[in-house]
């Protein structure tokens, strides 16, 4: 660093009714939701749609014109399940002969056919639910690629050269790996601890310190946000050193001697 101690200014640096059974052969209609971890080990009736696949493929439920009555099923769960428009007495009217007079009496493996279904309600469940899957998708690539960003250093010369590196690519400030360990070499032989107690500025009582032998002032004046404000901290030493020669001498890899 300058032996008479002087520097320059610092750069700017569902819902569902519930009908109770009836007799043996009628049962309260509840179409038995699939549950995602639960999926293979339950393997519903031919023609059954559960309400996961309503709302992951409407497409798909589009296709399932009948159903295949299940225990526990009534006309009313599965008029709302399915979506039909009018309801369980629309589904009634379409399967009287199937059902019979009584609506309430309908028994596991009776057929019945879809009619009426309101696809848009089907396509809005699962419109409603690609916002969460996206927001999840995002949550998990942000933090993805948050983690990646996360660069560690080694506590050795080259280590500190390589943050300060960095530090400096943020900053716009110039100098290359060379230039640094070059003129580090030459101030300090690589010890962050070095001080200088003998020249003009030691007398002055603004002794030289650390790796590229900054002094005070000019580490006060050079140092750079984000750096420690410990003069013999490595990273800051070199950057605000690096800071200075930029400012002074164009970058640090110009100086090859005392500066």
């Amino acid at each position: 660093m300058p032996r008479n101690a002087k520097h320059r200014r610092p750069r700017t640096g569902s819902i569902a009714r519930r009908l109770v059974a009836v007799g043996t052969g009628g049962a309260a209609l509840a179409i038995p939701l699939v549950s995602a971890a639960t999926a293979q080990a339950a393997t519903p009736a031919t023609g059954y749609v559960s309400a996961a696949k309503v709302a992951e493929a409407p497409a798909a439920v589009q296709k399932a014109t009948t159903y295949v009555v299940v225990s526990g099923d009534s006309l009313s769960k599965i008029a709302h399940a399915h979506s039909v428009s009018g309801g369980w007495k629309k589904l009634y009217a379409d399967n009287r002969s199937a059902v019979g007079a009584n609506p309430s009496h309908i028994h596991p493996g009776l057929k019945l056919a879809l009619k009426g279904k309101t696809a848009a309600t089907a396509t809005k469940s699962a419109t409603a639910a690609k916002p969460a899957v996206e927001a999840s998708t995002k949550s998990a690539t942000t933090g993805s690629v948050t983690q990646a960003a996360v660069k560690t250093y080694d506590n050795n010369l080259d280590g500190w050269i390589r943050e300060s590196l960095d530090v400096m690519a943020q900053h716009g400030i110039p100098g290359t790996y060379e230039g640094i360990h070059r003129n580090v070499m030459r101030e300090s032989s690589g010890d962050p601890n070095a001080i200088n107690n003998w020249d003009i500025n030691a007398q002055n009582g603004v002794p030289s310190k650390g790796l590229l032998q900054v002094i005070a002032p000019t580490f006060q004046a050079y140092h750079v946000p984000g750096t420690s404000t410990d003069s013999y901290d490595p990273v800051a030493n070199i950057t605000a050193a690096c800071n200075y020669a930029a400012a002074r001498y164009g970058s640090i890899d110009n100086v090859n001697g005392p500066y």
